[in-house]
């Protein structure tokens, strides 16, 4: 079972961001490989598309990294990880939540010499729901040192409060431009953390925390699975569909209701032992 101890839980605190080792085993690193490689050709063992698809085989600017949203809905393998009850209940507690649901996972895959996506917090994506918040769980799946391109993050900047998103995410020509330039205003000098770690390994970071990822300039590829949690409580704000992935899951809200649709975010854990039904049924029926 996952679990946060009390050295990471201050980390986090003070930071914004801790390290953490062993999140999944070797056997489960080989078969999420094995299936991103069949999700960016398109192949959806649920039959249900992800919601969305930036990057197929034969279709997509090879130079790009490849990022698929919410691969869980397409995948129960990848499902298996991103659902998880106990790493929600480690992030509900870091939170302060009384429970957490799944808001969006990413599949990311950078091969050699693919390109950056620029430097961003993630609350500043959310004005489609409230309370407007998430943690992030990432996760990687190859033996990954600085120069695959890996996640980099600003430990402190979850301090900074929340900046309007700017810039072009993938690919920018200086995918750092956006946190210097938020960092001169506060007259802040930036000390960036690359997550170097073995496959399995990964990090979890709060919301507002400053992150990106420069060009993979390794000899290897840059894969990792990537969890965003969001309070067991959130609900839809109706006003808020226009920024960020809002407009993406807008699809998903009820006709008179803000409440979240747990089939589309299911409740991963809560402190009163609640858990959305059926996602057991869900979960055993991956081959």
């Amino acid at each position: 079972m996952f679990t946060i101890s009390p050295a990471q839980a201050e980390e986090f605190h003070r930071s914004g961001v801790v390290l953490v080792e062993h999140i999944i085993p070797p056997d489960e690193v080989e078969v999420l490989r094995e299936r991103f490689e069949r999700l960016f050709r398109g192949q959806f063992e649920t039959g249900t598309m992800p919601d969305e698809v930036n990057w197929q085989e034969d279709r997509s600017d090879p130079s790009r990294a490849r990022q698929i949203c919410n691969g869980w809905r397409a995948d129960r393998a990848i499902a298996r990880t991103v659902l998880r009850q106990d790493i929600a209940r480690a992030v509900a507690e870091l939170m302060g939540w009384d429970g957490a649901r799944i808001m969006q996972d990413n599949v990311i895959w950078k091969p050699v010499d693919t390109l950056s996506f620029n430097y961003h917090q993630d609350n500043a994506y959310l004005d489609w729901f409230e309370p407007g918040e998430i943690c992030t769980v990432w996760i990687a799946l190859d033996d990954i040192e600085a120069q695959n391109g890996t996640m980099e993050l600003v430990p402190g900047s979850h301090l900074w409060g929340v900046s309007e998103p700017e810039g072009e995410f993938h690919a920018p020509e200086d995918y750092r431009a956006p946190m210097k330039r938020r960092a001169a205003e506060l007259g802040v000098h930036p000390d960036i953390l690359h997550v170097a770690v073995p496959r399995g390994h990964g990090s979890i970071h709060h919301g507002n925390i400053w992150h990106g990822s420069g060009p993979n300039r390794g000899d290897t590829p840059r894969r990792s699975l990537v969890i965003h949690a969001m309070p067991a409580e959130a609900r839809y704000r109706r006003e808020g569909f226009s920024r960020g992935n809002g407009p993406v899951y807008s699809r998903y809200a009820r006709l008179t209701s803000d409440e979240m649709d747990e089939n589309y975010f299911p409740v991963l854990w809560r402190s009163d032992g609640y858990r959305t039904p059926g996602l057991c049924r869900y979960l055993e029926g991956a081959p």
